[in-house]
C-alpha cells in the first residue's frame, strides 16, 4: 500500500493488507460495529416490551373482585379414653405334692443276742417287700405300685476264696518306682568314678581328640548287689574303653536297691560313661 493510502485507509485494511480476507477474520472484524449496534436495539425493545406487558397486567388485575377469606373453626378433638391395663392371669395352682412312699430299712445280717435287737432294726419278711423300696430308714407311705421285686429264687453259690498270687520275686524290672542308687547319690557316683576310673585309656590307645561314651548294662538285685556287668556299646576308636568302663562298675560295692510295689526288686540299670580325650 502506498503511503498517501495508508493515511486514508482503514485500520483493518492495514492489519490484512497482503493476507487473505475471505478467510472470515476480516469480514467479522469489518461487520463488528454493525452487529453490536443490531444486539442492543434488540434488547431495547425487547425491555421495552416486557414493561409495556407488566403496566397492562397491572392495569387489568384492579378490575378483579377481592378475594373472601373466611375464618375455619377447628373443633376441639377429643381424646380417646385411656385404655385400662389389663390386669395378669391369676397364677396356675401349685402342682400337688407327690405322695409319700413307702421305705423300708435294710439292715445288714449282723449275729447279735435278740434282746440287743431294735425294733426298727428286726430284718424283714421279703414277702413285706414285694413293692416297697429299700433305703436307709423306714418311712410310711403309699405302696410303689412301680416297683416289683425280683422274684426270689432258692440258688447255692459256692464262693472260693482268691488264690494268692504267686509274685515272681526274681523278675528283673527295667522301670521302677524308685531306681537303683549308689550309696550318697549322684554326687557321690560321680566322685566315685572321678577316683576310681582311668581317664586316660583312651589316649594311651592313640584316639582321636574328642569324646566317647560307653554304655554299660548291669543288674542291681534286692539286696544292692552288682551283678551281670556288661558294656553294651563301646566306641571302635577306644576298644579299651568298655573294659575299663565294666572294671570301675564292679568295685561299685552295693547299692541301694529298686523299689516297686511295696518292696525291693531287681532292677536293670544303664550307666553312661565319657573318656574325653584333649589337645
Amino acid at each position: 500500500m502506498e503511503v498517501s493510502q495508508i493515511l486514508k485507509a482503514d485500520v483493518l485494511d492495514i492489519i490484512f493488507e497482503g493476507r487473505n480476507k475471505a478467510y472470515g477474520a476480516y469480514e467479522l472484524r469489518k461487520t463488528y460495529d454493525r452487529r453490536v449496534t443490531i444486539a442492543l436495539i434488540a434488547m431495547i425493545v425487547v425491555c421495552l416490551l416486557l414493561f409495556v406487558c407488566n403496566l397492562l397486567a397491572k392495569g387489568n388485575s384492579k378490575d378483579r373482585s377481592p378475594l373472601l377469606v373466611t375464618d375455619t373453626y377447628i373443633g376441639k378433638i377429643e381424646e380417646p379414653e385411656k385404655l385400662r391395663p389389663v390386669p395378669p392371669p391369676p397364677p396356675p395352682p401349685p402342682a400337688p405334692k407327690p405322695p409319700v412312699v413307702e421305705i423300708t430299712k435294710f439292715t445288714p445280717p449282723v449275729i447279735v443276742e435278740d434282746e440287743a435287737v431294735k425294733p426298727e432294726d428286726e430284718l424283714k419278711d421279703m414277702n413285706e417287700l414285694v413293692d416297697s423300696r429299700i433305703g436307709t430308714m423306714n418311712i410310711d407311705g403309699v405302696k410303689d405300685a412301680d416297683f416289683t421285686a425280683p422274684p426270689l429264687e432258692k440258688s447255692t453259690v459256692v464262693s472260693e476264696a482268691p488264690k494268692k498270687k504267686e509274685e515272681d520275686w526274681e523278675v528283673t524290672f527295667k522301670k521302677v518306682e524308685i531306681e537303683a542308687k549308689f550309696p550318697g547319690g549322684p554326687e557321690a557316683w560321680k566322685k566315685f568314678l572321678e577316683r576310681n576310673l582311668n581317664a586316660d585309656v583312651a589316649a594311651n590307645e592313640g584316639a582321636p581328640v574328642g569324646n566317647y561314651k560307653v554304655k554299660v548294662q548291669f543288674i542291681v538285685d534286692k539286696s544292692g548287689a552288682i551283678s551281670n556287668v556288661e558294656a553294651v556299646e563301646v566306641p571302635k576308636e577306644c576298644p579299651g574303653c568298655g573294659p575299663e568302663a565294666v572294671a570301675v562298675i564292679k568295685k561299685a560295692g552295693t547299692w541301694q536297691p529298686a523299689f516297686q510295689n511295696g518292696r525291693n526288686v531287681n532292677y536293670q540299670a544303664i550307666q553312661y560313661i565319657t573318656f574325653r580325650v584333649e589337645e
